[in-house]
């Protein structure tokens, strides 16, 4: 009897059997690398809007901060209006007729416009008045379960004007 060369039917069965557990390994990696992506951007935007916000506080000193003291405003517009509650100030399109608490106002609901690219994106701004240190806390559902609890992440930054 002649001796058969080649593969058999079991040898093909194993062979894809073994390549298909690697390419759902594959898979699986995939996904997990697409949903890491996905937060590192999240928390790209977040830091760059807590960012942009403290900046613009910095360009209105004046509404956080007394002038002649140097004391944090506690009825500072960034500090007790909601973001979600500010509208646009047409008055601050042009370079004169806009008072700080207007430009506040604006910069509130600008702010709260980029919050919206973040799922279900919220931020808020609080101050220490005996050390004058500004909070900007961003939190927004990284893990996709349709709320923002503890556990998803957050971007907090603090600074002095």
């Amino acid at each position: 009897m002649k001796k058969a060369s080649g593969f058999t039917l079991i040898e093909v069965l194993v062979a894809t059997l073994v390549l298909a557990v690697g390419l759902l390994g594959l898979l699986g990696l995939q996904a997990t690398s697409i949903k890491n992506n996905l937060s590192a951007y999240n928390r790209s935007q977040a830091t760059q809007l807590a960012y942009d916000m403290a900046d613009r506080m910095r360009a209105n000193k004046n509404e956080s901060l007394d002038p002649a003291t140097g004391n944090v405003l506690t009825a500072s517009t960034y500090l007790t209006m909601d973001s979600s509650d500010a509208t646009v100030q047409a008055s601050c399109a042009i370079v004169t007729g806009c008072t700080g608490a207007q430009m506040a106002q604006n910069d509130l609901f600008q702010w709260n416009s980029g919050l919206k690219l973040l799922p279900q994106g919220r931020g808020t701004i609080t101050a220490v008045a005996a050390t004058g240190v500004f909070n900007i806390t961003i939190n927004w559902d990284d893990n996709g379960d349709g709320a923002v609890d503890s556990s998803d992440p957050n971007f907090s930054v603090s600074f002095q004007l």
